[in-house]
């Protein structure tokens, strides 16, 4: 098997999208923020109410994935489980979103440090 084809290295790389850039990773700290206020808000408050909300919002459109994953869990016995499905599916539409951020962040640099042939 080819070096570039490993399972870990294009784990590594998607990472360094998701992470390589500033506004990627501001974009990571405000869904983290957004999922510690869900998280402490389920957990520790008495009521969570529309907690859920402030990651779906950050995750969009991915988060939605998220929300539909966790709902099972929530008609169930296994109610206990519901916010966790939820925080997993949530952390990882958060950062497929970041490494596309990223991706789309690296684009323009590369048209800067390679100008076509009549510029």
């Amino acid at each position: 098997m080819p070096p570039a084809y490993r399972p870990r290295r294009r784990l590594r790389r998607l990472l360094a999208l998701a992470t390589d850039t500033w506004l990627a990773r501001v974009y990571l700290a405000v869904v983290a923020a957004a999922l510690a206020f869900f998280l402490g808000a389920w957990y520790a408050g008495p009521d969570p109410g529309l907690a859920g909300f402030y990651p779906f919002l950050a995750t969009a459109p991915l988060g939605a994935l998220a929300f539909l994953a966790s709902l099972p869990a929530e008609q169930s016995s296994l109610t206990w489980l519901a916010p966790t499905v939820f925080a997993v599916g949530t952390a990882a539409a958060g950062l497929c979103n970041a490494a596309l951020l990223g991706s789309l962040t690296r684009v323009p640099a590369a048209k800067r440090a390679f100008p076509k042939e009549g510029q």
